[in-house]
């Protein structure tokens, strides 16, 4: 049968609520998954767009959390930002710092934030070993870096490390970045996969790569302050759910899974 028109026009308009929604849903860039727990009061479905170091640690939470199921999008949490002030509205949005939350707050688009967990930033070389020893070899010849790209919280701190060295030292180590990833688990792969000798990431993601990654403390002069900062997102289809969510990220079984991968007690308000 010939369509008309009118049932063309219709098709048209279904097709593109439907592409809307999936956008809605997850950025393009993002990588997705759901965990799903019993059912109870509050109980539904908790869209939580969160920093890709916090994968490991988010994961096991939701498998735990008693309100229903939660739906994750990990990325960066620059990207992640970009995405709510473009109308993409997850129920939580969790960063690897404090400024962003902070500032889409200033912008209207969250509720308060609330630090929620610290970590460590490291220097990661591949555990069969390598010459790298210290910050200081990295300005070696031939030696190969990832670090994060300049928004990102990640390289963020990867860039307050090398601001404190000497103007020269530190021009020595940038001339050796061959890879400036979106995210972290972006330089955990570059690590894992021997593309590079060594890179900024930060100590739970060390712990969270089986035994391939080893990781180099840095000096307490050059070491930054890593605090991640969580917010309910303005106009939440889960609003109930996803206070119950940040709550139990500041005590509960959320608490526990950030401990038991390796992450800090929050530095305090």
């Amino acid at each position: 049968m010939k369509a008309t028109p009118r049932r063309a026009a219709i098709v048209a308009l279904l097709l593109t609520a439907l592409l809307a929604g999936a956008l809605n849903g997850c950025g393009s860039s993002a990588e997705s998954s759901s965990a799903t727990a019993g059912s109870g009061s509050g109980s539904g479905e908790v869209v939580v767009s969160a920093a890709a170091s916090l994968k490991r640690a988010l994961t096991r939470y939701g498998e735990q959390f008693g309100r229903g199921t939660v739906r994750f999008s990990f990325a960066g949490s620059d990207a992640l930002a970009a995405q709510i002030r473009q109308g993409v509205k997850p129920d939580v949005f969790a960063a690897a710092d404090v400024e962003l939350p902070d500032r889409l707050f200033a912008e209207g688009l969250v509720e308060r934030p609330v630090r929620f967990a610290t970590n460590e930033l490291v220097l990661a070389v591949p555990a069969a070993g390598g010459a790298i020893s210290s910050v200081e070899d990295l300005v070696r010849d031939g030696t190969t870096l990832a670090v994060g790209a300049a928004g990102v919280p990640v390289g963020a701190y990867a860039r307050t490390v090398l601001d404190r060295l000497p103007a020269t030292q530190r021009q020595a180590i940038l001339a050796n970045v061959r890879s400036s990833e979106p995210d972290v688990a972006g330089i955990v792969g570059k690590l894992t996969q021997g593309a590079v000798d060594a890179g900024f990431v930060y100590s739970s993601d060390v712990e969270g790569a089986g035994g391939r990654l080893k990781a180099i403390e840095l000096p307490d002069r050059l070491e930054p302050t890593v605090e991640y900062g969580v917010a309910v997102v303005k106009g939440a289809r889960n609003r109930e759910g996803a206070r119950r969510f940040v709550d139990g990220l500041l005590e509960g079984t959320g608490a526990a899974a950030l401990r038991d991968t390796g992450f800090g007690p929050p530095a305090g308000p």
